[in-house]
Formats: structure tokens, C-alpha cells, sequence
């Protein structure tokens, strides 16, 4: 079997395979690259000493059976029989999806129980799954953001074998497959890429330290690492999209961009195998060129995460105004009907969050709906409070603006994404969890996650210990809740509210120029026309007149029980609730 592997500063490269050893030759055809043929199969345990140093694992490791500090196995993707057969693909206009966390969704926290519990999301309407990071980190939980090894999967999941098994079980399903994909650092411990070669630079710096080299001496290399993974997922794992993390993060002064010229190798790959293949970025630039295409001299991304829908839309329902909510609590209303329309709400727009002007227009004649997804809830938005609380929690003594929340995330122009659980309102808290086995890291994660809260006024003892394990658990779904009320009641508007969406073409128009709003500040309703289609949300806790017009409607579905509007054109919504009607 061939091994190899890029190590431009070193001066030996020893190959350590199943117990024996063998020097590697330096490759004349490729500057910095060592190569050798050992006796090797699928599960040989192998790893790399760069000049009399210790056996480091392979930097391109298909899977780390011993965690990311233990030896490479060899991974022999051929010997998968994949049980769906031929996969077609599911495109991404027109989708619906689901952020998943693996280690979460269920109390194993295996790929395996999650497999077993993808029909209700079949039931539930959803098109697409889309995984948080399963890239090797230390211990067995965490959120995956601190992933190494960036081709291999986390063991305890189920590895290689395991993420296969998931994902022909979703396609059997018919249901696609998005991953979560980190390109903009490693995790602080186990991360052994330095030592090969210069995997980072400090020309840049990020929130975790120096940058991904994408543009300084030796960068070809490092962008054909992060490009080869990509492809690998899609490849060898049959995965239909990434979701790209903090590309903001991802520093690169070359006139090609790095993710410019990851779209041009996924599109390439999407004609080879002839099946739709798309990369979803999250960015908080507001920038429109991300989702532009290549001919139009953009970066040729397929989508984007919309944060700015999700801030006004959290702002409207809760109140909150602090932080980056702080512009869109002035008239949050006023905030869910511009990026209704517009996309963005930060389109140039002073933000007194960052202390300047930020983002920049989108043209809505010419970029898709659903191109920016739409959501209510993420992991990060969760996750990253200090407690973890749902809207379900913050809006406890409200389910009707839970149904609001559903009704505006699933009607609006854009793609809808669920996070895990919000379907049925679940009490359950999403909180920040580690498992590091560096007692110092771990430490310090600690006392910084306590510090960081104590600047917004909590209390060190309200702030959930990370590394405790009852930290991880609070946050496994209950898998009983959806069976019993308020919460079956809840789940069944979303599942009415998704079937919508197949029902009504309009609501998948991708022309975000067709939809109109109109909203009152003060008494706490909106509307929106989208084509035929008609929403209408009364976020107030009295009943609201809504002007619809004078064409006849029909009620298709109501949160509360309401009329259609009469020759008046009035919807009378009671307070809290909500309706989708249709024109004739």
C-alpha cells in the first residue's frame, strides 16, 4: 500500500505500520512530499516520525480509533456496501433543514441511535439533516468545533463505518445529508498539523489564535489539504452539502480565494458524479458576493446562514435588545419586515453593535431566497447563551409565539433550518459541554466561560460547568416529549406549516422581490404577501384587525381558530397566534 505525506521542513520521514518500521523517500515530483509502500489493510495502524521525533499520526487520517493522540487506521472506503443504492441527490432550493448534533440527539449519542430515530424526521417534513462537526476532538463529548484530524470522524460516534451507516440509512430515508465542516482552525489539543508543515500563519490572526495559512509561503499545499477533505465528504461519505464555519475567519489576501476555489472543485465534483452538491456558508459579513456566482465575479457559495432574520426575529418575540440584538429591539417589527425583503438588515447600515457601518446591499432581483437560510434557533444561538435556553424556555407561558416563531421561519422567502427539538418545543436546554482530558485546558475553558458571563452579570455558580457530564446530559433531547401536549400540538404545526410548503408553490418562489409586508409597530402584528400566499403573525396579547385586501381567502392554516377575512379584507387574529391563507 503507498503512504504518503507533506513535510517540507523535515529532513527524514520514518513510516511506522503495524509495528514495523521504514524509511520514506522524499518524492521528486512534489517538493515537500515523502512517499513508500508498506504491507497495509483496512484497520492497519500506522503513523509518521519527522526526523527521529515521535510517531505522530498521519495529518490527512482517515480515522483515530484511539482518539486524536493515538496512531492512523488505514480506511478502506471500497469495502462499504452502501444498501441505498444509486443516490440521486437532493438539490438545496426548495429544502428544509435540520441542524443535528449527533452526541445530543439522542442519549447514546452514537450515529447509530440517531439513524433510528431519522423517521420522525421524515414525518416531521424536513429534506435535509445536517450534522454538526463529527471531526475527531479529545474525550468523547463535545460540540465539535474543536475538531482535528480534519478527514477522520470522532470514534465515539461510530466512526467511519458508523457515519456511512447514517447516511445510506438517511438517503434510504430519502433524505439528504448536510456536514458541518471547520476550515478555520483546530482544536488546542491534539492538533499535531504544525509539526508538519505551515498548516498556520501569524501574517493573520483569528479569535483562536494565528490563521489557516490560505495565503502565505506554502499555502498551495495547506488549500489542497482543506479542499481534498471537502471533496472526501462528499465523495466517500456520499454527504450532499457542507455547511462552512465562520468563513469570515478564513483570512486569504490572494487574488482566488480559498472558497472560490473550493465552489469550483465542488461544482467540478457535483458533474462527475451527477448529483447536486452545494457548500452553505456562515458569515456574519453580510456580504453578497459569497453567494454570487463565479460569473458574476463572486465567490460561486451556493448559500448562506441569515443571522440578521434570526436577530430581529428573537428581538420581536422576547424583547431582548442587549448586544448585537441592540438594533434590531428599536423596532423589531420594522427589523422582520426589511430582511423579509431585503435579506439583510445590516446592508450599510450603521451597527452600533460593532461601532461602524457594516454589510453591504443585496440585489433581491438577482439572488435567490433561497440562498440565505432562515431560522428562529441554531446551536450557536442556544448554545451560546449562558444557560442554553430555547425559545421554548424564554417563552414558556407563550406557545402561541412559538407557533409565530414556526410560522414566520417556515413561510418566509428564504431556506427554513429547524435546530434539533424546536419542533416539539423541547425543554430540554442545549448548554456548552467539553470533555477535554488536558486538566489545564480544561480548567482554563472553565474559568473563561465563567468569565465571560460574569461581563453580562451572571452569577459563576449559574454558569453550567462544561466539563461536568450533567452538563452534556441536560442537553440530550427527551424523547417523550413529543408524545404528550403542549408538545405534540406544537409538532403538529410544524409538520401542517412544512406540508405547506409543499403545497403552496409560492412558497418556494426563490424571488425575494415577490414578497411584500406590512406591520404595526405598536399593536404587534405583520403580514406578508409571498405570490398567492398570505401569512399573517399578532405577536400582541390582544386580538389585531390585519388588512389582507379585498380578494377572497381561504384559511389554509390557523394557529388559533380565525375566519377568513370578510368584505372588510380584515383578518381578525386573536393575540399570540397566527395564519397562512391563499388567494383566489
Amino acid at each position: 500500500m503507498q503512504f504518503e505525506v507533506w513535510a517540507p521542513q523535515a529532513g527524514r520521514v520514518t513510516l511506522q505500520c503495524d509495528g514495523a518500521t521504514r524509511a520514506l523517500e522524499r518524492d521528486p515530483e512534489r517538493a515537500g512530499w515523502w512517499t513508500g509502500e508498506a504491507e497495509a489493510s483496512d484497520g492497519s495502524r500506522y503513523g509518521f516520525a519527522l526526523d527521529g521525533g515521535p510517531v505522530l499520526p498521519d495529518p490527512r487520517s482517515r480515522r483515530q480509533p484511539d482518539g486524536p493522540d493515538g496512531p492512523s487506521a488505514v480506511v478502506e472506503h471500497g469495502r462499504y456496501a452502501w444498501r441505498s443504492g444509486a443516490w440521486d441527490g437532493r438539490p438545496l432550493p426548495g429544502a428544509v433543514l435540520y441542524e443535528m448534533h449527533v452526541g445530543t440527539y439522542t442519549r447514546e449519542g452514537t450515529f447509530d441511535a440517531a439513524a433510528e430515530r431519522l423517521e420522525h424526521l421524515v414525518e416531521l417534513g424536513v429534506t435535509h439533516v445536517e450534522l454538526m462537526p463529527v471531526c475527531p476532538f479529545p474525550g468523547r463529548h463535545g460540540w465539535g468545533y474543536e475538531g482535528v484530524s480534519l478527514w477522520a470522524v470522532h470514534e465515539p460516534y461510530g466512526g467511519p463505518e458508523g457515519l456511512k451507516r447514517f447516511v445510506d440509512r438517511a438517503h434510504g430515508l430519502g433524505l439528504g445529508v448536510v456536514l458541518d465542516v471547520v476550515h478555520n482552525h483546530l482544536g488546542p489539543s491534539g492538533n499535531y498539523l504544525p509539526r508538519f508543515g505551515p498548516y498556520f500563519t501569524d501574517t493573520h490572526h483569528t479569535p483562536w489564535g494565528a490563521a489557516v495559512n490560505l495565503d502565505a509561503p506554502g499555502s498551495d499545499e495547506v488549500r489542497a489539504f482543506l479542499v481534498g477533505s471537502a471533496l472526501a465528504w462528499l465523495r466517500d461519505y456520499r454527504i450532499d452539502g457542507l455547511r462552512l464555519d465562520a468563513v469570515h475567519a478564513l483570512v486569504d489576501t490572494r487574488a482566488c480565494h480559498f472558497l472560490e476555489e473550493l465552489s469550483t472543485a465542488v461544482d467540478a465534483l457535483s458533474a462527475d458524479l451527477g448529483r447536486p452538491l452545494f457548500l452553505i456558508a456562515e458569515s456574519d459579513l453580510n456580504d453578497p458576493r459569497f453567494v454570487t456566482p463565479r460569473t458574476r465575479n463572486g465567490l460561486g457559495l451556493h448559500a448562506q446562514w441569515n443571522d440578521d432574520f434570526h436577530h430581529a426575529l428573537h428581538s420581536a418575540l422576547t424583547g431582548e435588545s442587549q448586544g448585537y440584538y441592540a438594533d434590531f429591539g428599536r423596532a423589531p417589527l420594522a427589523a422582520v419586515a426589511k430582511t423579509l425583503m431585503g435579506g439583510y438588515f445590516h446592508d450599510g447600515t450603521y451597527s452600533s453593535f460593532r461601532g461602524r457601518h457594516h454589510g453591504r446591499p443585496l440585489d433581491r432581483t438577482r439572488v435567490a431566497g433561497h440562498r440565505l437560510l432562515g431560522y428562529s434557533q441554531t446551536h450557536d444561538q442556544v448554545g451560546n447563551r449562558a444557560r442554553g435556553d430555547r425559545l421554548s424556555m424564554l417563552l414558556a407561558d407563550s406557545p402561541g409565539l412559538l407557533a409565530c416563531a414556526a410560522t414566520l421561519t417556515l413561510t418566509a422567502p428564504f431556506t427554513p433550518m429547524l435546530f434539533m427539538g424546536e419542533e416539539w418545543a423541547a425543554t430540554t436546554p442545549w448548554q456548552f459541554f467539553t470533555d477535554h482530558t488536558d486538566p489545564e485546558l480544561a480548567e482554563a475553558v472553565r474559568q473563561g466561560r465563567r468569565r465571560e458571563f460574569a461581563a453580562h452579570g451572571w452569577a459563576a455558580e449559574d454558569v453550567p460547568d462544561p466539563q461536568d457530564p450533567a452538563t452534556r446530559d441536560r442537553s440530550c433531547l427527551d424523547w417523550s416529549e413529543p408524545e404528550r401536549e403542549p408538545h405534540a400540538r406544537v409538532l403538529a404545526w410544524y409538520r401542517r406549516l412544512i406540508a405547506l410548503r409543499r403545497e403552496q408553490p409560492d412558497l418556494t418562489d426563490p424571488d425575494l422581490a415577490d414578497t411584500k409586508v406590512a406591520h404595526d409597530e405598536d399593536t404587534r402584528w405583520l403580514a406578508f404577501r409571498r405570490g398567492d400566499v398570505l401569512v399573517a403573525v399578532n405577536l400582541g396579547e390582544e386580538p389585531a384587525a390585519i388588512p389582507l385586501g379585498s380578494r377572497p381567502a381561504e384559511v389554509l392554516a390557523a394557529w388559533e381558530p380565525v375566519a377568513a377575512p370578510g368584505p372588510d379584507g380584515l383578518l381578525r387574529v386573536p393575540g399570540q397566534s397566527c395564519a397562512v391563507l391563499v388567494q383566489h
